[in-house]
């Protein structure tokens, strides 16, 4: 079977998929407009597309999301078009439809089927848009919500089927297309993220400085790709002027980059990583901020050490997309204090699996935090079961590309 994977940075979602196809003994070949070293990766022969449009200036405001995937789905479709002059014909597409790369591709192969993987769909309800008082969502903001939802629904006239981690992100699409939804998580490997004893880690913060943490220290680790209000990043720093005085000992170590992945940029070109450090530090002292460290974006080798050293893992999140991390730290047989949030709860469970708290309340994070912090035996048990529930049902080798590449297969079947 010959199978085409879009992704716009190949291979994101598809990374343990795409081998796995051609593995066996499928052409596989990726589309992506990331610049690529090799032309092959893993068995997948690799095609980059080039787009030469910049997105206009003049558009309308609301409008900002869709230009860029209609420049990409150009691109996309012209480089489809030249397989196709070469003889190329798909059986299956798979795609990550974000970039809107695949919106035009059933033009250049009507016959494929197109599976597409279903991340998000926006609405005023869900998303946590209008979630956080604190950043009220106005009417402007309302209408440009509804425009953002274009490239999914341009995609689900053309999509065969569709695939989302979470049973969450499947709810946030309309029903029409939701029955066409199979849930498959990306998978974690449960084996390479594991509980371990890390003797010691030496680490650079952001500043420069250098640090020595060892399982003797008491450690809090809170990560997220940036630093934001979706992510509850301010909540967070919120409580670090309580929880810093109440435990003079622990560490606090702060993984994310300072820009904006999702929702609103801070105010007046600032990051939100500086402007919450400017709202807390009056209220720290420079002992207790000197077990702050922000250690910006670092690399997936660094991050499992530091989830497996941790000794209570904080994570937050609006009802938006479920972070990786939050699974890899439950994999690492971390003991988490998270919010008492719709995609968090579809995978922790209070008392059972770790602790849950509502978003807002800062005191009942550090209530949460220090009862962990003060209790190993309860530390090793939340974490132990949160374990064991990653195994059981999102174990990457055992469940979870099983079902992907049973996804597959039954996007496949529809031509039969």
């Amino acid at each position: 079977m010959k199978i085409l994977i879009i992704h716009q940075n190949f291979p994101g979602q598809f990374k343990h998929l795409a081998p796995e196809l051609a593995a066996a003994g499928h052409d596989v070949l990726a589309l992506t407009s990331r610049p690529i070293e090799a032309k092959a990766w893993k068995g997948i022969r690799i095609v980059r597309y080039l787009h030469n449009k910049a997105v206009s200036k003049e558009i309308h405001a609301w409008l900002t999301h869709f230009e860029p995937k209609a420049i990409h789905g150009e691109a996309c479709y012209r480089a489809a078009l030249e397989l196709k002059a070469q003889g190329w014909q798909p059986d299956v597409i798979v795609a990550h439809p974000g970039w809107g790369e695949s919106l035009f591709l059933k033009d250049v192969w009507p016959r494929a089927k197109l599976g597409i993987y279903c991340e998000f769909h926006y609405s005023t309800a869900t998303g946590g848009i209008g979630f956080d008082p604190e950043f009220p969502m106005d009417m402007d903001e309302a209408c440009h919500v509804r425009l953002m939802n274009i490239n999914n629904l341009l995609h689900f006239e053309t999509a065969d089927l569709g695939i989302s981690p979470t049973q969450f992100q499947a709810n946030t699409f309309p029903g029409h297309f939701r029955r066409r939804i199979s849930v498959v998580h990306d998978g974690i490997d449960t084996t390479a993220v594991a509980p371990r004893v890390v003797p010691s880690a030496r680490l650079k913060t952001a500043s420069g400085r250098e640090i020595t943490l060892t399982p003797q220290h008491p450690i809090v680790t809170f990560a997220n790709r940036d630093l934001e209000p979706y992510r509850g990043y301010h909540i967070f720093m919120r409580s670090l002027p309580s929880l810093l005085k109440r435990q003079p000992e622990v560490h606090v170590l702060i993984m994310g980059g300072g820009g904006t992945s999702y929702g609103k940029p801070a105010p007046e070109g600032q990051s939100w990583r500086d402007v919450f450090i400017k709202e807390v530090r009056p209220q720290i002292s420079d002992a207790n901020w000197d077990r702050v460290h922000f250690l910006g974006n670092i690399p997936y080798e660094t991050f499992v050490p530091l989830l497996q050293l941790s000794t209570v893992h904080v994570y937050l999140t609006y009802p938006f997309v479920l972070g990786w991390s939050a699974l890899e730290a439950m994999s690492a047989g971390c003991a988490i204090v998270a919010s008492n949030t719709d995609p968090v709860r579809e995978v922790l469970t209070h008392h059972e699996t770790g602790r849950l708290f509502d978003f807002f309340d800062t005191g009942a994070l550090v209530q949460e935090v220090c009862d962990l912090l003060q209790s190993p035996s309860e530390r090793a048990r939340l974490g132990s079961q949160a374990r064991k529930f990653v195994q059981q049902r999102y174990d990457l080798r055992t469940v979870c590309l099983p079902q992907q590449m049973a996804w597959v297969r039954s996007l496949a079947g529809l031509s039969v």
